[in-house]
């Protein structure tokens, strides 16, 4: 069952961009989540739409990959346009 959410659905999107970006960095959704001390089952029901995006989640993503909250709802990391494998920016 989906949680309440703060976030817009245009949010939750970019949130859910910045994890794809971080699982390709990571390898494997069970790497990250453990990098992320957030639970494989939680993160595969946020990513899949079932449960909301929480304000827990963004601030892990943040915090891993060294932006702010704002950067990561707004869509702003990753930069469009970095590379998923290497980092590399335009």
């Amino acid at each position: 069952m989906s949680s309440p959410s703060t976030l817009t659905a245009e949010e939750q999107g970019n949130v859910r961009a910045a994890l794809r970006f971080l699982h390709l960095r990571f390898g494997t959704w069970k790497i990250l989540a453990k990098a992320l001390r957030f639970k494989l089952q939680r993160l595969a029901e946020a990513m899949g739409g079932r449960e909301a995006i929480s304000a827990e989640l963004v601030l892990r993503v943040a915090r891993l990959a060294g932006v702010s909250f704002d950067d990561v709802t707004a869509g702003r990391y990753p930069v469009p346009g970095t590379c998923p494998h290497c980092g590399k920016g335009p």
